[in-house]
């Protein structure tokens, strides 16, 4: 050990000191003195699925009688400490490293071989043992797998139901108010607020279904394949009874993908499910944008509801309140965006029998998946349970809306109609005043045929009620 408070380590290319109280060894340091990017380490969704694989593959080579069973046993605890964040601290290594992911891979090797080593009271080795029937090449496709299904599940699919669920309540509350539907934001025929609302939940739960509908391909691990799909180093079972450990651990159902060939050269399980994710910022910034409109005002914009205040809106006008939470909303969305164009890059450099992004592939989906899981969290609690409706400007933009003339068009024709609407919207009057003196309908069949209500539910001059 050096007077400097860092001690020798050495791998295949010579020694090199290292912070005396860190975990890892000679690969790491090297990775944190090569690659000073960004200062982002992996995220701690992936450092768990690291834990969790090296754990699964401990015991799975314990029974497969490759690994001494105390020295396995030590492995697999050691590497379930590190799943459950124990050891963040010591996993230092930048996101913009080796492609393969090989420094973060012998980060975890190297921190769980100490610690099995204070355990079982033996030299426990990085790669011979922690590493045994593994190569980063399948570890890293296989913990990018593993970490995106757990937040997927965990996270991500929960908090969009909680939101679908919010917006279906909200709707039904609303069945009956009656709104200016608007199309090219201008005024179009009616709706009601619960129709409009609905929309957004059907929005939301078809992104659950998609995101569903992708999953299965993400359950499908590399491991097995080692370092170009061929299994060489690896007992013909290890990768089926490692995925079987996962299973149990995580109650996720992960098998060995049908192809380790294309499971190591391409990351198209993670485009794909990255693509969904895209769809599913698509929708929330629809919502988003409708709330802002729907908050706008209060005096010179929609005004068709209140957001909840949740904080002051201005430093320098009094009183100012924004719609905070909608606004944030939108942003994450656009990052997912963002995230999905850097996932299709990396998606596309699979050379031969390896991708060669795979860090930057697990940074940015598990970056999508949590802030979408967030979003979708506080858009509904913040925004959308708690927002008040103004029935009074819902009720004064119906009245004033001269389009609801086109309820009139099976009665009076299209070009009467246009002449009603013109003069109603010139004049500045409701469109029932300005028909009642330029047709010849009843007052009872002009109030039956320009109801919004009736009409939000597709009435039509046809109609008897």
């Amino acid at each position: 050990m050096s007077q400097d408070g860092y001690r020798t380590e050495h791998d295949s290319m010579g020694e090199l000191h290292v912070p005396v109280d860190a975990l890892y060894g000679a690969q790491t340091q090297r990775a944190v003195q090569n690659f000073p990017v960004s200062g982002q380490g992996m995220p701690r969704p992936f450092i768990q699925a690291l834990g969790l694989v090296k754990s699964a593959c401990a015991r799975a080579n314990r029974d497969l009688s490759n690994l001494d069973p105390a020295v396995a046993d030590a492995i697999a605890e050691a590497a379930e400490a590190v799943a459950r964040g124990e050891y963040d601290a010591h996993f230092p290594v930048d996101v913009f490293q080796t492609g393969s992911g090989t420094s973060s891979n012998m980060n975890a090797n190297e921190v769980i071989a100490r610690l099995a080593s204070r355990q079982a009271g033996c030299d426990v080795h990085p790669n011979d043992h922690v590493n045994m029937g593994q190569s980063s090449n399948d570890v890293i496709p296989t913990a990018i797998h593993v970490s995106a299904a757990l937040e997927a599940h965990d996270h991500l699919l929960p908090a969009l139901r909680r939101l679908a669920d919010t917006i279906d309540r909200r709707a039904t509350e609303l069945e009956d108010v009656t709104t200016t539907g608007r199309t090219h934001l201008m005024d179009a025929m009616p709706v009601t607020l619960g129709q409009e609302l609905s929309g957004w939940a059907a929005q939301v739960r078809n992104g659950v279904l998609r995101l569903e509908a992708s999953l299965p391909r993400i359950h499908a691990l590399a491991l097995g394949g080692t370092a170009v799909g061929t299994g060489i180093n690896a007992h013909p079972e290890l990768g089926e009874r490692a995925c079987q450990f996962l299973a149990r651990a995580t109650g996720i159902p992960f098998e060995p993908a049908p192809s380790r060939f294309e499971a190591l050269s391409s990351q198209d399980a993670a485009v794909e499910l990255s693509g969904q994710l895209r769809t599913v910022a698509v929708s929330m910034m629809k919502l988003a944008n409708d709330l802002r409109w729907m908050n706008s005002g209060p005096l010179a914009g929609l005004g068709e509801i209140s957001l909840p205040a949740l904080q002051p809106g201005s430093s320098i006008m009094p009183g100012k309140v924004n719609p905070v939470v909608p606004e944030s909303a939108a942003m994450a969305s656009a990052q997912v965006m963002g995230n999905d164009a850097t996932i299709s890059v990396a998606g596309q450099s699979g050379n031969f029998q390896l991708n060669v992004m795979l860090p930057v592939v697990a940074a940015n989906l598990l970056e999508s998946i949590k802030l979408l899981g967030n979003t979708a969290t506080i858009l509904g609690r913040d925004a959308i349970a708690g927002f008040t409706v103004n029935e009074g400007n819902l009720r004064a933009a119906l009245d004033r809306n001269p389009i609801l003339v086109t309820a009139l068009n099976p009665v009076i024709g299209y070009e009467k109609g246009a002449q009603v609407a013109k003069r109603a919207y010139q004049e500045g009057r409701p469109v029932i005043e300005v028909a009642r003196e330029m047709t010849e309908l009843s007052e009872a069949e002009l109030q039956r045929l320009l109801d919004p209500r009736n009409l939000a539910r597709g009435g039509s001059a046809d109609d008897g009620v």
